[in-house]
């Protein structure tokens, strides 16, 4: 297993539209959404993957994470015992220093919002924030996808 450390925050402008290297198009599903253990199922472009992520610490940056990759076809055959609630979004690379961010604009009912993610080595590690970036919010729980496909933000 390998432990995934990532910083999350809302996004407050479009402009990262225009500094993207690639844009692709996610559609997942949950087979287990308990936070000790979610498993993810998702099509990203053309490609499946499974995924298996385990509960965060107490800052919500860090945890366990596992992937695999499927085809898409198994994904959309795993998709008939998720629970649920599916997520939709367009997933947004940006370059920004060192790091890529990944900027997630979502459809359906979670429509409106914006997120955008880091992964990093160590939670201290230091970065170039984009001029669109807006609140940090890792570590809370209602903006994991997970919870987005039980609780959609048109609903807050």
């Amino acid at each position: 297993m390998a432990q995934e450390i990532e910083k999350k925050f809302l996004v407050q402008s479009e402009a990262f539209k225009a500094e993207s290297f690639k844009q692709t198009r996610i559609t997942q599903g949950y087979l287990s959404s308990v936070p000790e253990r979610t498993v993810r199922i998702r099509v990203k472009g053309d490609k499946g993957y499974i995924t298996i992520k385990g509960i965060g610490n107490l800052s919500g940056a860090s945890r366990f994470e596992w992937e695999k990759e499927i085809s898409a076809q198994e994904v959309m055959d795993l998709m008939q015992l998720a629970e649920p609630g599916v997520i939709d979004k367009t997933r947004y690379q940006v370059k920004k220093g060192g790091h890529t961010w990944e900027v997630d604009e979502f459809y359906g009912e979670n429509q409106g919002l914006i997120v955008a993610e880091i992964e990093l080595q160590s939670e201290e590690e230091s970065f170039d924030r984009p001029e669109w970036l807006g609140a940090e919010v890792t570590g809370e729980v209602k903006y994991y996808n997970s919870m987005l496909m039980k609780h959609p933000y048109a609903k807050w």
